[in-house]
């Protein structure tokens, strides 16, 4: 895999090629292995290795990026000629800042950051075909000792991200990741778990059968019962998925395109008390790069404390646009936070290292277990994971979707059997209104968003609409 040492030889030889006034050039790539099973059975084995370079070429206000996996002498003659010659041709852009220095880059994050999180697990990268065949192994055991059919994916990855410009930035982060997802099928009902880590350590395939396997058991022979408001537990990953549609208005450039369901409401408390989030690369739950696509390192915000929205996030163009803006006084604070793509793009910026606080922290009652949840519902719905979510208004954030593998009623503080599973449109901001309990916080990862640190969570009211034939 390219090293730190490596990719400086790399950029050093791409700007000896360079004419431009600045070079920027991104590092990617790694290795990838999949395990895929259906069936009961494995059915494919993959595994790639792959280095990529990304080089952005500015000449008086004009950029462009060309991209190429091949490292020769030539292949970087070619793509450094093809961003340059795309550069030139593009309008000027008065808002293209010149690249950050390190000093720059690193700012307030680096000043007050402890020392950096390893995210690189030698036995996670180390991982062969025979010891996910294994773990599938267990998994299809789980299956047939239930009379079950199993489908899902066993995946281990090591992966390098990097940035070095031609004013003296350069970041380099490696990370490895392991995930395993499992679906259960009966005749008439399904299970699911998904779960991932820099650490395979912390996976466990068989557990992770088991819950499958129970969930599927215990939701056959689903009873119909009719679509209207109900208490719901949601646990963490029908959590992540709905939440995950509205951090994309979470950031500067949303607010000045006024698509962000947050403008205007900036200072307004828009959820409910218990309801605190950051952005924070540095959680122990959390993964990802801690620079983003400029080099800036990522700053800890807090996007939401006891229902209140503080902030958003900027780039740091993003951040210019905004103090120029007509929009600045009602933005909150405005400053770039590391959280920009690569130039160029449309999108600005975006919090992708999202952890909602736990209960206590601040003070907001004490966590809850989901049994306890379930103990304390009269009447209710379990929600395992949503899927198929999409957007209806997007200034209430109000979205449409449906429950899956594994949709239970509770009545009397117990769960009582699985239902047919229901097509719902709900409102975030009422949802987050409505939150009665909520469990710790976990790492999860689900299907229609990316991973967070997320509770379970006893919401009130939620609204289903309709009630599906499965």
């Amino acid at each position: 895999m390219l090293t730190k040492d490596q990719a400086g030889d790399v950029f050093d030889r791409i700007t000896r090629l360079s004419t431009a006034d600045e070079v920027e050039v991104l590092f990617s790539g790694g290795r990838f292995a999949l395990t895929r099973f259906a069936n009961n059975t494995i059915h494919q084995n993959v595994a790639e290795e792959n280095s990529a370079v990304s080089v952005r070429t500015v000449f008086g206000g004009r950029t462009a990026r060309a991209s190429t996996n091949k490292f020769d002498d030539e292949s970087l003659r070619q793509v450094v000629q093809a961003s340059e010659s795309l550069a030139k041709v593009q309008h000027p852009d008065p808002d293209l800042l010149p690249m950050p220095d390190s000093l720059e880059a690193t700012g307030k994050a680096g000043r007050n950051s402890g020392p950096a999180l390893s995210r690189y697990f030698e036995q996670t990268a180390g991982i062969t075909p025979q010891q996910r065949a294994a773990g599938v192994k267990q998994i299809v055991g789980v299956a047939e000792e239930h009379k079950l059919t199993t489908a899902g994916v066993f995946s281990s990855a090591d992966s390098f991200e990097g940035i070095f410009n031609s004013r003296g930035l350069s970041n380099w982060h490696t990370q490895t990741l392991a995930e395993i997802s499992i679906t259960m099928l009966a005749e008439d009902s399904s299970g699911w778990q998904k779960a991932n880590s820099p650490d395979i350590t912390n996976l466990d395939p068989l557990a992770l059968a088991e819950t499958a396997a129970k969930k599927a058991v215990d939701s056959a022979r689903p009873r119909q019962i009719p679509a209207g408001n109900y208490t719901v537990i949601l646990e963490p990953a029908a959590v992540l998925d709905i939440v995950g549609f509205m951090f994309w208005d979470y950031a500067g450039m949303a607010i000045l395109d006024q698509r962000s369901f947050l403008t205007g409401r900036i200072g307004a408390k828009l959820f409910g008390d218990n309801i605190t989030i950051w952005d924070d690369v540095a959680h122990p739950l959390q993964t990802g790069c801690p620079f983003d696509g400029e080099g800036v390192q990522r700053q800890r915000v807090g996007l939401v404390e006891n229902g209140v929205i503080k902030r958003v996030v900027y780039a740091r163009a993003t951040a210019e646009r905004m103090k120029r803006s007509e929009h600045r006084d009602q933005a909150g604070p405005i400053e770039a936070t590391g959280h920009g793509f690569a130039l160029p793009n449309e999108m600005g910026e975006m919090p992708l290292n999202i952890v909602f606080a736990p209960a206590g922290d601040p003070p907001t009652g004490d966590p809850t277990t989901v049994e306890q949840m379930i103990s304390s519902t009269e009447r209710g719905v379990l929600v395992t994971r949503l899927w198929y979510i999409r957007e209806v208004d997007p200034y209430d954030k109000m979205l449409t979707g449906m429950t899956r593998d594994g949709t239970f009623l509770v009545e009397n503080g117990r769960v009582q059997c699985g239902v047919r599973n229901f097509r719902f449109n709900e409102s975030l901001i009422n949802m987050l209104s409505n939150v009665e309990a909520m469990s710790a916080p976990v790492r999860s990862c689900g299907e229609e968003s990316f991973d967070m640190v997320v509770p379970a969570m006893k919401v009130k009211g939620f609204h289903f609409t309709e009630v599906t034939k499965f």
